[in-house]
């Protein structure tokens, strides 16, 4: 008896409780109203409802806590628990395997996608960050790219020699100039600005990125070309997650679950409902390539893969090949 006062007597001096709530700071930087801040708000309800109000999971979206570049080391650090940054962000963290995303023409749909995020090849990229103190709980979708410029896009041929904006992404860049295109590394926010002043001709981003950031303003034709991924990666300190109770931790996966689901559903209709958004503003025109057309672009781009197979490793490719059934010998 005396041993559990001294115990609950030192708990109250450090502020705390035997059953002191979990709190979680979700920290992510877009807007809320983005498939990412929406399945981030519905984790954090589904969450409170799971344990029973045992956890509450505070979301800061719009880079309210940390910059871009900050969140990772405040994650590592553990001043904050979870995070959903872009699979773009682990190269620099020195896992280079995820890359692979970068991979021009890895994915025909979404189908093959989710054989891979959602099976063991994509546990076992995940399962790559522990050794940084991350832990990987599950993958967000965000989209299938497009490319965009001021001129027709229907020819190989009429990538020639265009300005691209990119991501920082050393896959991309062997992308473009396989189209004998001008890589571009450009911050997210300035392109608006680059694409209206003719600094980059143009760009490629998921439909709903280019309506939301209003690129179709200034991007005279877009063509679906769907010819590369964007995703998310919702990540947590693994310090912090492997303390918690085993009930709470399966409850909050169940919970991630719930979120995943409804992350890429709302991802999709985004895009579909982005794509009709550029059609009706009718200032570009949208081209959908013919199946030749989409073939002889995929014939330019796929020898990438070789290219930059050493950067994520042979192994992984070929792993991820297997999954989707796709053969680059057989274009």
């Amino acid at each position: 008896m005396k041993i559990k006062c001294l115990v609950a007597g030192l708990l109250l001096a450090l502020g705390l409780s035997a059953n002191a709530q979990i709190v979680i700071k979700f920290s992510h930087v877009v807007a809320t109203d983005t498939p990412k801040g929406q399945a981030s708000e519905f984790f954090a309800k589904r969450a409170g409802e799971l344990t029973k109000g045992k956890v509450k999971v505070d979301v800061y979206a719009n880079s309210q806590l940390y910059k871009d570049k900050e969140e990772m080391e405040a994650l590592q650090m553990g001043a904050v628990q979870m995070l959903a940054p872009s699979l773009a962000k682990f190269g620099p963290l020195g896992v280079k395997e995820f890359e692979v995303f970068d991979f021009p023409f890895l994915f025909d749909n979404t189908a093959e996608l989710h054989k891979v995020t959602q099976g063991p090849v994509g546990a076992s990229l995940l399962a790559k960050l522990e050794p940084k103190g991350v832990k990987g709980l599950a993958y967000w979708d965000n989209g299938f790219k497009s490319f965009s410029a001021n001129s027709p896009l229907k020819n190989v041929a009429d990538y020639k020699g265009k300005k691209f904006r990119i991501q920082s992404s050393k896959v991309l860049e062997e992308q473009i100039r396989a189209l004998a295109g001008i890589p571009q590394v450009m911050a997210f926010s300035e392109v608006y600005q680059a694409l209206q002043t003719g600094v980059v001709d143009g760009t490629e981003n998921p439909i709903s990125n280019l309506y939301s950031q209003k690129m179709h303003e200034v991007q005279k034709h877009l063509t679906l070309t769907e010819h590369g991924y964007l995703g998310y990666a919702v990540i947590v300190n693994k310090k912090f997650w492997d303390g918690l109770p085993p009930d709470i931790r399966g409850q909050l996966e169940q919970a991630m679950k719930e979120a995943t689901a409804l992350a890429n559903k709302v991802a999709q209709k985004d895009n579909d409902d982005a794509l009709e958004g550029v059609k009706k503003a009718g200032k570009t025109t949208v081209y959908t390539p013919t199946k030749d057309e989409r073939m002889a672009l995929k014939k330019v781009l796929v020898p990438v893969h070789a290219k930059m197979a050493d950067r994520v490793g042979k192994d992984l490719l070929e792993s991820i090949y297997k999954e989707t059934g796709f053969d680059p010998k057989k274009l």
